[in-house]
């Protein structure tokens, strides 16, 4: 149960930042090199490779190594479990308590 959870921490932590949230903007229109994202963002080379660990190690977006650039874009696969998580923590789950009541009522 505990790695469950620490699997969706790292899906929500590539969403609580402006600059991964920016990244992601930028990979909906498509695969994008690293050094366009550089000039996008006008961050550092390392700054950029933080996020985009973050990124990657969510599932949410992957890379793929060309020639001494990489180049990333979302993983359909990661998003697709991204959104499921998401709308799992959010649902309701009815009260244990019987009658669905979980106050008490004096």
């Amino acid at each position: 149960m505990a790695s469950e959870y620490a699997a969706a921490a790292k899906v929500f932590k590539a969403f609580c930042d402006e600059n991964r949230l920016q990244i992601l903007g930028l990979l909906r229109s498509g695969e994008k090199c690293a050094c366009t994202l550089l000039d996008e963002l006008q961050i550092g080379q390392s700054t950029l490779s933080h996020h985009m660990k973050i990124l990657c190690d969510s599932g949410v977006v992957r890379g793929r190594k060309e020639g001494k650039w990489v180049h990333y874009s979302i993983d359909p696969a990661g998003a697709e479990q991204a959104r499921q998580l998401l709308a799992q923590q959010l649902t309701l789950l009815p009260c244990p308590e019987k009658d669905g009541d979980c106050c008490c009522k004096e």
